[in-house]
């Protein structure tokens, strides 16, 4: 389970949220500027709440004044809106980035099995579709075993056709991993589509949907 208990004061407005996230689907969302990354920046330790806690399967990944672990020590897997992947590696060198233990290996051959892009692995992401790159980040995400994964509107920049096929994707990964999982969209029909839980962001509120 994910408890995320924190506070921060932003530009515009005092972020102050409450919740917990059980082994499912969780979908944040608002509109633009309503904090949304920012909140899941901070449950991957990229920005540092004021105060309260994020507290991780009983492990405290930030306690005001007592911890606050480092990103790469958290677990968390994180896919960003623009996927974020290296154009100057091949798919297979992105997927392997940062993977050290052998465990990993042979979960990562699940997972493109899973997802169905072997056989992208010897091409760059420039010669990729949306789509194709959105599951490609989504494995990379997932290569490591992530505790909990966070997705940033990986959506956003896909037609509705590939669109809908990541919405299977998700789907099915979200029955295959037992873990927390926070999806940030702006779209109401996808929330209720995908989400277990719904909340809605405004202005750094949190109202349960």
């Amino acid at each position: 389970m994910l408890h995320v208990h924190i506070e921060k004061e932003l530009k515009y407005f005092q972020m102050k949220v409450n919740f917990d996230v059980n082994d499912g689907l969780a979908v944040l969302f608002g509109e633009s500027g309503a904090g949304k990354t920012t909140l899941l920046h901070m449950i991957a330790g990229l920005t540092s709440p004021d105060r309260g806690e994020i507290i991780l399967n009983e492990r405290a990944l930030y306690k005001q004044n007592k911890s606050n672990v480092k990103t790469q020590k958290r677990n968390v897997g994180y896919v960003f809106q623009d996927y974020a992947l290296f154009p100057h590696m091949t798919v297979e060198k992105n997927l392997r980035y940062g993977i050290k233990k052998e465990e990993d290996l042979q979960q990562l051959r699940g997972i493109l099995e899973t997802l169905g892009i072997n056989h992208l692995l010897q091409e760059y992401p420039s010669t990729i579709s949306g789509g194709e790159k959105q599951r490609v980040a989504l494995a990379r995400a997932l290569a490591s075993k992530p505790d909990a994964l966070l997705m940033d509107e990986p959506f956003a920049s896909l037609d509705e056709k590939n669109r809908q096929q990541c919405h299977e994707e998700i789907l099915r990964l979200k029955k295959e991993w037992n873990i927390p999982m926070i999806l940030v969209t702006h779209d109401r029909k996808e929330a209720e589509k995908l989400g277990d839980q719904l909340f809605f962001l405004e202005k750094g509120q949190l109202i349960e949907g």
